[in-house]
């Protein structure tokens, strides 16, 4: 009797297990730690990169809101305006800095706007910085992809974010303190078929940031990875209505949650996703296999605005060339 009643409660706890995993939108530490420790953002200086849309200008938003100081940089000086007029917060909008910035402009441009930044509300300096600013593409066959468009990614997207890291890091470590906050991806994270230079170019991030951090962490300095899958943004409205993406608020939340809790890692996703993701990390032979059996057929579901995220695909039968 006693066996059969372990047994039972076993089952139990399993079944509650898998039907908080089917209906997680983040790994099981990220989504322990609840809500954003307040004190970790109020009234730090928080830099947030590709600030003027989608996840960057949603950050802002909820940054401020804690009452952080905000500098928002992106390209388009006009949509940073904007922007900045709808940050609510202890120090905005009157304290909220536009810094327009072009990632793909290299170390004198960036140096320039380090600069300024390190000077803005009485020269504390930067606490945080939010590398948000990216370049994709529509979903291609590695092939396809041209010279120039895998030199714009890896420019925004790689080169980028480590020379403004370079930069930014000797003042860091002469307070003894700084954080970065990298927006990478899914992507970055497991293969990507249809996305293979974006993939790359957020692994590469990936590898640098994690390896900064374990070079500079006793000395201050701290680096957190967000890797979401896919998100809806006002850039994603072409995409399939089937495809099952979680908000961008939900997205900045978790982020910043992952930041002020000094997690190395989020993994932000709806299923099947976030499954992926646990196999490819902790079953690797068995991840790899499963992407494998979708990759053209991915690739073929994006070329007709389907699902490219179901699981279906792993069913579907490969049309005849």
């Amino acid at each position: 009797m006693l066996a059969l009643t372990v047994s039972s409660l076993f089952l139990a706890i399993g079944a509650v297990f898998i039907f908080k995993f089917l209906k997680a939108d983040g790994h099981f530490t990220l989504l322990s730690k609840g809500k954003v420790k307040r004190q970790e953002i109020e009234d730090k200086v928080i830099w947030i990169t590709g600030g003027s849309r989608g996840i960057g200008e949603v950050l802002a938003k909820q940054l401020a809101s804690l009452g952080a100081k905000i500098i928002i940089s992106a390209r388009n000086e006009v949509e940073l305006e904007r922007v900045k007029k709808q940050l609510t917060g202890k120090h905005a909008p009157d304290e909220v800095v536009i810094l327009p910035l072009d990632l793909s402009q290299g170390e004198e441009h960036l140096a320039e706007a380090v600069q300024k930044a390190e000077l803005l509300f009485g020269g504390v300096g930067v606490d945080y910085v939010f590398h948000n600013a990216a370049f994709e593409r529509p979903k291609s066959l590695a092939l396809d992809v041209s010279e120039e468009s895998l030199k714009a990614t890896f420019d925004v997207n790689v080169l980028g974010p480590i020379s403004l890291t370079r930069l930014l890091l000797p003042h860091m470590l002469k307070r003894g303190r700084g954080h970065f906050v990298v927006m990478s991806s899914a992507a970055g994270k497991t293969p990507a078929p249809g996305q293979a230079v974006y993939s790359a170019s957020k692994f590469a991030v990936n590898g640098y940031f994690h390896s900064l951090r374990s070079e500079l962490c006793r000395r201050g300095i701290r680096v957190t990875i967000a890797c979401p899958g896919p998100v809806k943004t006002t850039t994603s409205s072409g995409t399939s209505f089937s495809e099952k993406r979680v908000s961008s608020e939900r997205c900045a939340e978790l982020t910043i949650i992952a930041a002020s809790h000094g997690l190395k890692e989020a993994w932000i996703s709806y299923q099947p996703v976030l499954a992926v993701m646990y196999l490819v990390q902790y079953a690797p032979t068995v991840g790899y296999w499963l992407m494998d059996k979708i990759g053209e057929k991915r690739i073929a579901a994006a070329a007709e605005k389907g699902n490219t995220y179901s699981l279906g695909l792993l069913f579907a039968k490969k049309k005849a060339s």
